[in-house]
């Protein structure tokens, strides 16, 4: 049977083909740079995964899919939570595909360019299918939720979890919120208007898709920085929806903001160490037989 299982993981390893032309591309140019999105965001993630994967009941010998696997945070932690596991990273970025094949190197970990929306992976072939910070970056969340529903085995679980952009994320509120008051032309971009990202948010679009047992919950850490400039220089780098927006801008501009900021966090003007919570809305689900 454990044969069979790692035969069928390594034919829809085979399987996966590269997102189609066109899908997604303004949330690709905002997730290319592997590196500067390790520096802006990618610590965090790795923070935030053992708290997903312990939601999500990850076991020993299970095969887990990874959507929107970045560079490579959660696949790292289940491989060293759950020695046994067998693991497949999807993401549409091929420059985070490749720097996660670099750092995550055990055998059974393999990670590979695709779209959430289309999995070319078979029906009912994985015991998990998590996802770290990714759906409302997706075009279509409900059609890769099918995906997701669709290639995990009857009684399996679907689990995922998203920033809360609205109250919960300091880093990213404070960024938008100064941001806004210096110019009230950009609050469009504030991401506290993204969708999922709003207590209920996942659990209606769980409960939507017909999954059974499902669980909303928060996830909470705390994000540690050691100076003002370990908080401003990842912005820099122009990952995300923030650091598109601090790239777009002019250097004066640039520097009004990262000015306001400074203010903002230091507020005695001496810089020192600060850390700032961060709250994240997990949701789980178990698939029902078909």
């Amino acid at each position: 049977m454990l044969h069979s299982r790692r035969s069928m993981l390594a034919a829809a390893l085979g399987l996966v083909a590269s997102p189609r032309r066109g899908s997604a591309r303004s949330q690709q140019a905002m997730f290319a740079a592997s590196e500067a999105y390790e520096r802006f965001m990618g610590r965090w993630s790795r923070e935030l995964a053992p708290l997903l994967v312990r939601f999500a009941e990850v076991a020993a010998g299970q095969d887990v899919l990874d959507v929107g696997s970045g560079t490579g945070a959660l696949a790292s932690v289940v491989a060293a939570a759950v020695p046994s596991a067998r693991i497949v990273g999807v993401d549409p970025s091929s420059t985070y595909v490749e720097f996660a094949q670099a750092h995550v190197t055990a055998d059974r970990v393999r990670f590979v360019v695709g779209d959430a929306q289309d999995l070319h992976l078979p029906d009912a072939t994985f015991d998990r299918t998590l996802s770290l910070l990714v759906m409302n970056f997706i075009p279509d969340p409900a059609r890769a939720l099918r995906e997701m529903t669709r290639v995990t085995r009857p009684g399996g679980i679907v689990a995922a979890a998203v920033w809360d952009y609205g109250e919960g994320m300091e880093m990213l509120r404070l960024f938008w919120d100064e941001a806004v008051a210096r110019d009230p032309g950009v609050a469009a971009r504030d991401e506290r208007n993204m969708p999922l990202c709003r207590r209920g948010d996942l659990e209606r679009s769980w409960r939507a898709q017909g999954l059974a047992n499902v669980k909303e919950t928060p996830l909470t850490i705390r994000l540690s920085f050691v100076s003002f400039d370990d908080y401003w220089k990842p912005f820099l780098g122009g990952q995300g929806p923030a650091g598109a927006y601090v790239t777009s801008l002019s250097q004066a501009d640039r520097a009004a903001l990262e000015e306001r900021l400074r203010r903002r966090l230091l507020r005695t003007g001496t810089d020192h160490p600060f850390a700032l919570p961060a709250r994240a809305w997990a949701v789980r689900g178990t698939v029902t037989a078909r």
